[in-house]
């Protein structure tokens, strides 16, 4: 077989006697790795550093990093991010527009948090906590200056699932007042127990430094998650909207139960709930359209949640529905917080398979959110400070009653349109629930249950809209596209911490099949350019016989040894190839046996103990046929890992190349060419 080239004209002795930078000549020696690195620096500091103990690194370190004055208020503007922006903070541009959108933001979570409060099963005073303590804790943590807190639909499924399954309702169904009591503490401890949980595995996961695992959640497993658990939300909600009395469904299949349930029961619903269910969705889901179609002509998202709750409480306290027609309300809020209790932690073990998935939603979801308005307005976010900021919010908060909590996508939303600047709009946001909680609790009493309903449903607007991206998604990347229909299905099918365990399993096995489904492309050089560039028929590219340039663009790793071994056996006509890859090549490329081969690094980002000994069997294999191996453009870290293989035993360092195009001259001085005039060109 003929490879492709790298071309070069030759020095002549003399320019080769007069070569004393390769930065001031034009023609220059090509450089190997050792070359560079005794013309550049660099070689005499890492053998002493190699050289030096690790145990006595690992000290040196310790002392750099000792605490000291600087190093003490460094580490303090790190974890109190108001001691960075505060002393920054435009006074006469921002504090308007953070209070506009804090007071809105505020108005919104009062029915939200209500609402979102009896899909997690606890009585509704509990959402208004949840949409207290954990704002205030992550304006004076978090880095995400447009991010909004507090109840979230998702995990309030999610923990209403699990708190169902941990404190299920008796059978009979027919309790009495203390009995129904006793059962909501139960749930609310219950749902205050996976808040601590959730909050310890994330500053568990905060002192590991894993922030970076918010890479593993890719944005298709994310929205197909979001989306899914819409459509739990909505089906959850009929029983609510219908006023049927009838018991949560919990596990797999869910879904499909409560549908069953829902369409055998549909005869006893309640002719006054399904009144004032289809009155409010037939307000709310058109102020939602204006607000979206309207948003940059509107001073303010129009407050229809509040005005729906408004109107609801007069009209059900004036009619008196709750007697007359048994219209499921409210009741009385109880004024002021709870005071601090810790969670019952023999209850830990049994929650935290449940809170390990909230934990990560919590941590997904906000950090995803963080980012799209940190690159939209230009700054940027700590992840790992986030793993802090909310493992400290669900913490603190769950000794308040509060059940799991993380940034949400409607509020957020609604912050930045009404033109919210900085975390401090999480102050007014709290102030706006405090006076409810304070003083205006009392007006929410004929408030029916039917309207929280409605709020949930109507609130889910855009996790539905998100299938519209599906179009777009198939014509971007198929893969992706699978792993949004995969995930979608097994939420909507199974469970939501069900369904994003198989999604994330499953965008990770597309990420392994990629890996392994990389061709090796067979490089040449464009005609007049120094640019290497893949075989293609529609591309001038000068050959040379006998020369053989490969690009291997993935990692050296157990996974890919084998289709390694089976493509260069196969390119190089080494004994033990017998598949066939696919390749782009043009049929005449394979004429002539390989005489020199370069075999360009740049696309490995690491090598494994298997990958490396793999390599090192290629240049022995190499070797023995007779073939001059060329490495090229390797980084330190698949260098490093290849020596410690035993590289060097088989290749000599003048062997190992700083570019593609060094190694491809070295490899036509070896061929004895004089230049390009002997290459044939192929179009």
């Amino acid at each position: 077989m003929s490879g492709l080239l790298g071309a070069r004209t030759c020095l002549s002795p003399v320019e080769a006697s007069d070569f004393k930078s390769p930065l001031g000549a034009k023609n220059r020696e090509p450089l190997t790795e050792a070359r560079f690195q005794q013309l550049f620096g660099g070689a005499e500091q890492e053998t002493e550093l190699l050289a030096e103990p690790r145990w006595s690194r690992l000290c040196s370190l310790l002392r750099r990093r000792a605490c000291s004055g600087p190093g003490a208020w460094r580490l303090l503007l790190a974890r109190l991010p108001p001691l960075r922006w505060l002393p920054r903070y435009r006074w006469r541009a921002w504090l308007l527009g953070d209070a506009v959108a804090g007071v809105t933001v505020g108005i919104v979570h009062v029915p939200q948090g209500m609402a979102f409060a009896l899909l997690t099963s606890v009585p509704p005073v509990f959402g208004l906590y949840t949409s207290f303590f954990p704002v205030l804790i992550y304006t004076l943590l978090g880095t995400g200056r447009h991010l909004s807190t507090g109840t979230f639909a998702v995990l309030s499924l999610m923990t209403g699932s699990a708190v169902e399954r941990l404190v299920p309702e008796p059978l009979g169904g027919n309790m009495s007042g203390i009995e129904r009591e006793q059962l909501d503490a139960q749930r609310v401890g219950a749902a205050a127990a996976m808040a601590f949980g959730s909050g310890v595995l994330m500053l568990g996961m905060f002192a590991l430094q894993l922030g970076v695992l918010a890479t593993f959640l890719s944005e298709p497993v994310v929205k197909a998650l979001t989306s899914g658990a819409a459509l739990h939300v909505l089906v959850s909600q009929l029983p609510s909207l219908l006023g049927l009395p009838l018991p949560r469904q919990i596990g797999c299949f869910a879904l499909f139960k409560t549908l069953a349930a829902v369409l055998t029961a549909l005869p006893r619903s309640s002719p006054a709930e399904l009144t004032i269910s289809a009155l409010s969705l037939a307000l709310l889901v058109p102020v939602k359209e204006l607000n979206v179609r309207f948003r940059d002509r509107l001073p303010t998202p129009i407050p229809g949640e509040i005005v729906m709750v408004l109107l609801a409480s007069v009209l059900c306290f004036t009619s008196s529905l709750d007697t007359r027609y048994d219209v499921q309300i409210v009741g009385l809020l109880p004024g002021g917080f709870p005071q601090p209790l810790l969670p019952n932690l023999a209850e830990l073990p049994r929650i935290l398979a449940d809170s390990l998935p909230i934990a990560l939603v919590t941590f997904a979801v906000s950090a995803s959110l963080a980012s799209i308005y940190a690159d939209k307005y230009s700054y940027t976010i700590d992840s790992n400070q986030e793993l802090l900021a909310h493992g400290v919010s669900n913490l603190i908060s769950s000794l308040f009653s509060c059940f799991p909590n993380s940034a949400t996508l409607a509020t957020t939303s609604l912050l930045v349109d009404a033109g919210g600047n900085t975390q401090l709009a999480g102050f007014f946001s709290c102030i706006v629930v405090l006076s409810v909680l304070l003083w205006l609790g009392p007006f929410f009493y004929y408030l029916p249950k039917a309207v929280l309903a409605c709020i949930n449903i109507s609130s889910m607007r855009q996790m539905f809209f998100q299938m519209q991206d599906l179009p777009q998604l198939w014509r971007i990347s198929r893969t992706d596209f699978a792993v949004w229909m995969v995930t979608w299905v097994a939420v909507v099918t199974l469970s939501v911490d069900l369904g994003l365990a198989i999604g994330v399993v499953f965008s990770m096995m597309t990420v392994v099949c990629r890996t392994q489904r990389v061709q090796c492309l067979a490089l040449g050089l464009a005609e007049g350019t120094e640019l290497y560039r893949p075989l293609k028929k529609n591309h001038k590219l000068l050959q040379v016989p006998g020369l053989c340039i490969l690009s291997y663009p993935t990692p050296f790793y157990f996974g890919t040894r084998g289709q390694f071994r089976r493509i260069l056996e196969w390119r190089l006509g080494l004994r033990g190839g017998k598949e066939t890859p696919k390749t782009d090549d043009p049929p005449d490329s394979v004429a002539e046996p390989v005489r020199v081969v370069v075999l360009d690094c740049s696309g490995v980002t690491f090598a494994d103990a298997a990958g490396a000994r793999e390599v090192v069997q290629l240049a022995s294999r190499c070797q023995d046929a007779g073939i001059h191996l060329l490495l090229a453009q390797c980084n330190a870290s698949v260098l490093e890992t290849l020596t410690q293989a035993g590289l060097l035993d088989k290749l000599t360092p003048e062997q190992l190349f700083v570019s593609v195009q060094d190694a491809a001259a070295h490899a036509l001085e070896r061929l004895e060419l004089t230049g390009p005039k002997t290459c044939t060109v192929w179009v």
